[in-house]
């Protein structure tokens, strides 16, 4: 097995980490683990790339993006279970499931535009459009930490596992197969995804004096 190889399996063993925890933190404390807008792109990415991959180039990672899409609807549906407690209580509860699907359907189409203008070849429409995200979703669970004011939803497991299953591409694919774009969203990935941590880990030492 060669290190491509093995930087893959640790990516998709890391995110199915990340997704199992959403899963599980969803179920046990009644809450998402995923902020919307990052399950949002994730969802719309590994549907569109699930079926491109197993349609076209039937390997490792269209395996782990269908294993990731499945797990993405699971937490999808944690999501409209459980996300109406942090809507506005002064809106109709319509409303809260009326945006979140426009959100999804928005995402979509921006993932379709990355595929269209970039396609198939070389997977660059799947590398940008996934470092993008990626970026957005390191800042966006910083982002949820600082809303929520506390470790709801949120595992240093999960951020750990985070971090490690976007490096493990951005090593493969930023410095291995030298893509810049996604060299520097990688690595600001980590930057952000160790920040995170920190956080993450004094929020959890504070709650436990409280």
């Amino acid at each position: 097995m060669n290190m491509m190889m093995i930087l893959t399996l640790i990516s998709g063993i890391g995110w199915c980490i990340v997704y199992e925890e959403c899963i599980r933190l969803a179920v046990t404390q009644k809450t998402y683990a995923m902020p919307f807008w990052a399950l949002a792109m994730n969802i719309t990415w590994e549907g569109i790339y699930s079926f491109t991959d197993l349609k076209f180039d039937m390997g490792v990672q269209a395996i782990v993006n269908l294993l990731w899409f499945f797990l993405d609807i699971v937490i999808l549906v944690t999501y409209f279970k459980y996300g109406k407690k942090e809507w506005d209580k002064d809106r109709a509860d319509w409303t809260f499931y009326a945006w979140s699907i426009l959100g999804i359907v928005a995402m979509f189409l921006v993932q379709m535009a990355f595929y269209v203008e970039f396609g198939t070849a070389g997977h660059l429409s799947a590398q940008y459009s996934a470092f993008i995200q990626n970026l957005i979703m390191s800042l966006a669970f910083i982002n949820m930490l600082h809303k929520r004011n506390s470790s709801e939803g949120q595992s240093l497991l999960l951020a750990v596992a985070k971090w490690i299953g976007t490096l493990a591409p951005t090593i493969t694919m930023g410095i291995m197969s030298t893509n810049y774009v996604v060299l520097a969203c990688g690595l600001l990935c980590t930057v952000y995804d160790i920040i995170y941590i920190i956080l993450l880990q004094k929020m959890k030492k504070s709650e436990e004096i409280r």
